[in-house]
This record gives C-alpha cells, sequence and structure tokens, in this order.
C-alpha cells in the first residue's frame, strides 16, 4: 500500500481523533480521584506505576525485531530527554494544575499546544506552515472560543487560577516540544519502539520524584482511586500514547495538533456526564464549529504533506 494514500492517511486522522478522546478522559478520572482526597504525586505514581510494566515488555517485544535500527548514545539521551518533557513533566503540572482549575478550563488551556507546536516547527525546524493548517487552525480555534463563551464564569472552582493556568500551560508547553522531537524520531525507530521507551522514562522520572519528595502514601488509599488509577493508565495513557504516536509517524506532528482541536469539546461532554459541569446552547454550537475545523483537514489529506 502507497503510504501516501487516501486509505492510509484516514486511518491516521481516525487514530489521533480518538487517541485524543481517550486522553482528554484523563482529566475527568483525575477530578474524581482528587474527590478522595489523593495528593498529585501519589495519583501520578499510581498512574504510571500501572502502565510502567506494558511498556516494558513491549519495549522487550520490540528490541528483539532483527528489522529495528541500532540505537545510538545520542538517541538515547533524545528519548531520555523527550519522556522527561512529554510524559513526566507535562503530566506532572496538568496534574497539579487540576488541584485550582475546572477539567473543562484545562482542555481548554492545553488546547493552546497546537499552536506551539507549529510555532516551534516553523522557527526551530523551518517547517512552513500550510494554508490548510492555517485555515484549520482558525476554525478550531474560533470554535473553541465560542464554546467556553461566558463559560469560565461559573466553571471556577478556586481563588487560584492563575497558578493552575500557569501550571497547565507549562504542560502544553513541554508537550508540544515533545510532539516536535518525536514527529522526528518516531519514523526512523518506529511509534511502538518510541513510545514504550519515552514512557519508560517517564514513568521512573515519577518514581524517582515520589521517592524523593513526595510526603503521601501511595498504599494507603481507597480502593476507587486504585480502579481510576487502572483506567488512566489504560484508557488515558497506554492505549492513547501508541495510537498518537502512529498517527505522528503517518501525518506529522503538526497535522496531529490540529487534530487536537476535539479535545476540548469532548472534555465539556466527559465533564458535563462524569463531573456534572453545565453545557449550553454556546458549547454546542462551538462543538460543531471545532468538528468542521477538524474535517476541513480530513477532507483536504490529499494535500497534506505526509512527514
Amino acid at each position: 500500500m502507497n503510504p501516501k494514500s487516501k486509505h492510509y492517511s484516514t486511518i491516521a486522522f481516525g487514530l489521533a481523533a480518538v487517541g485524543v478522546v481517550l486522553f482528554s478522559a484523563k482529566a475527568i478520572m483525575v477530578k474524581m480521584a482528587y474527590g478522595y482526597d489523593i495528593d498529585t504525586l501519589s495519583l501520578l505514581l499510581i498512574r504510571m506505576g500501572i502502565a510502567l510494566p506494558f511498556y516494558i515488555i513491549i519495549a522487550l517485544f520490540e528490541s528483539r525485531r532483527k528489522t529495528n535500527m541500532k540505537l545510538m548514545p545520542k538517541d538515547y539521551l533524545f528519548l531520555t530527554i523527550l519522556g522527561f518533557l512529554g510524559y513526566y513533566m507535562a503530566s506532572y503540572l496538568d496534574f497539579k494544575g487540576l488541584n485550582y482549575i475546572t477539567a473543562s478550563i484545562e482542555r481548554l488551556i492545553l488546547f493552546v499546544y497546537p499552536t506551539l507546536v507549529i510555532i516551534i516547527s516553523a522557527i526551530f525546524l523551518k517547517k512552513p506552515v500550510s494554508l490548510q493548517q492555517k485555515l484549520a487552525v482558525g476554525v478550531t480555534y474560533i470554535g473553541v472560543f465560542v464554546a467556553f463563551y461566558k463559560y469560565s464564569a461559573y466553571a471556577a472552582i478556586s481563588s487560584n487560577i492563575p497558578l493552575g493556568t500557569v501550571l497547565v500551560f507549562g504542560s502544553a508547553l513541554t508537550y508540544a516540544v515533545y510532539l516536535v522531537g518525536s514527529g522526528d524520531m518516531i519514523p526512523r525507530i518506529g511509534s511502538v519502539r518510541f513510545t514504550s521507551y519515552a514512557m519508560i522514562v517517564s514513568c521512573i522520572a515519577v518514581m524517582l520524584h515520589y521517592f524523593i519528595k513526595n510526603d503521601g502514601n501511595v498504599l494507603d488509599q481507597q480502593t476507587e482511586v486504585y480502579f481510576l488509577g487502572l483506567g488512566m493508565a489504560f484508557i488515558s495513557t497506554i492505549i492513547p500514547s501508541f495510537m498518537l504516536a502512529e498517527a505522528i509517524k503517518r501525518i506529522g506532528a503538526s497535522n496531529v495538533a490540529i487534530v487536537g482541536s476535539i479535545g476540548p469539546i469532548s472534555t465539556i461532554i466527559l465533564a458535563t456526564i462524569f463531573l456534572g459541569e453545565k453545557i449550553g446552547i454556546y458549547q454546542i454550537i462551538g462543538t460543531v464549529i471545532v468538528i468542521s475545523g477538524v474535517l476541513l483537514i480530513a477532507l483536504s489529506k490529499k494535500k497534506v504533506k505526509i512527514s
């Protein structure tokens, strides 16, 4: 099959969309877990601790493939940096920020990462921004603006919203750097192999952070917390991480970032169902506009440059 075929691209956009929705569910489960009075680092450790064995098994399986290219020391260094930024630092800042803002506001702030990906790629990698990308970003931002019009007025849960905003924006920035870096490495070493190695690094980083600094007790939590941790590990970590990595391999980091516009809307819907957050006519209209923006990219996939 021609890797630039219509079918190849369609699958990639589908993987990206589903992966984004599954990642969005993480914020809902984090907010639910905080209701059981667990600290940020302990919750993150439960999530990563459950996921780690599976990434190790997958990494070992992938390392035995004779077709895999041999990694150089600089590759391992780059993998370590990206794993640290993309799934440890970004996750920690995100989890921390959710102490101060709602899941819906969190996802809106995280939504700046598509813009950050495109800006970083243009500045440091000299990658041109296509007309389709510019138009899709514009349409999806309009949709997000409409979806959150008159929404933040009753969405706040904390007087320390600025701190939560800064923390989540930091998460968006570190994740954008991860996406840009992974867009170069994944085609060379494979999406499954790359994701496994990067996630192992992030899991180890979380564990080191916990044992060095944490004051909580990860083994003394209510049963519901562990079930939520299990959900975060599988539904919102393992499965979507491989989906997005494969999508990046097929259509590039910038296009996957644009598909990420689904994230804020899916979070609003999930937050309404599971957290009781309100949704109104503006959110419904915004949802339609955002989906239109994503479809604009999907329907123009023949013109999208495949990385």
